[in-house]
């Protein structure tokens, strides 16, 4: 079963959308934090995205180009804005399609199916998947796992995140404004204790992988990952 994530601010619009697709077999989620876009783009591991133009905040291009930053899923607007240079800077900022409101609920569901079925039909071609290693470890940032030897363990996605900053790095040191950059949009809002706290996670799910002291301290610098240091 596909999901389809709603980004609209119209809750009136998005709840018809969901009740109309929910008809048809397809899981749903609407983003109602309209701050954290990104982040429940991530956690919904949605299979195709609505997303509307206008939105509080950011607008549908920005989170457009975050999205496609992490994910090559479908993306199709929906908006009332009908202009011919909506259209193109919403497909150069990497949109698959653009539908006007007022719509048909059946021209959606058409165009939703049509995306669906060329990124994950029979026919469409499979992209290898995206790893990051270090020594003997593996990282799977599409699916945020981590792999030491036989055993794998889940991550949440920013300790995915975490862990690929610094097994791009092995060996060198990587700052805590340059981590905090790359989990959060705004760091100004994150309590500097946040980022202690992931450290402490990502270190004990690389203990469960007999890879214990593989993340090291650089006091006053940032944090570096030594696999010479691990077991």
């Amino acid at each position: 079963m596909e999901t389809i994530l709603i980004i609209e601010d119209d809750a009136k619009l998005a709840g018809l959308l969901q009740a109309y697709l929910s008809k048809y077999g397809f899981r749903t989620a609407i983003v109602e934090d309209f701050s954290s876009v990104l982040d429940a783009f991530l956690d919904s591991r949605a299979d195709l995205v609505l997303l509307d133009v206008n939105l509080p905040k950011y607008d549908g291009y920005y989170w457009c180009r975050q999205i496609r930053s992490r994910s090559l899923c479908p993306i199709l607007f929906i908006s009332a804005r009908d202009s011919g240079m909506d259209q193109v800077m919403a497909l150069e900022n990497g949109a698959d399609d653009y539908i006007t409101k007022p719509f048909h609920y059946e021209v959606v569901l058409a165009k939703i199916r049509s995306q669906l079925r060329r990124v994950y039909g029979p026919y469409a071609q499979q992209p290898e998947e995206r790893t990051v290693r270090s020594g003997p470890l593996t990282l799977y940032p599409e699916r945020f796992a981590i792999q030491h030897g036989e055993r794998t363990a889940e991550l949440t996605q920013k300790e995915s995140v975490l862990l690929e900053a610094l097994m791009l790095k092995e060996g060198r040191v990587v700052s805590r404004e340059r981590l905090l950059d790359l989990m959060w949009e705004d760091q100004h809002f994150i309590d500097d204790n946040t980022l202690n706290v992931y450290i402490t996670r990502v270190r004990k799910k690389l203990k469960e992988l007999n890879a214990d002291n593989a993340v090291e301290t650089v006091r006053g610098a940032g944090y570096r990952l030594n696999i010479a240091g691990a077991p």
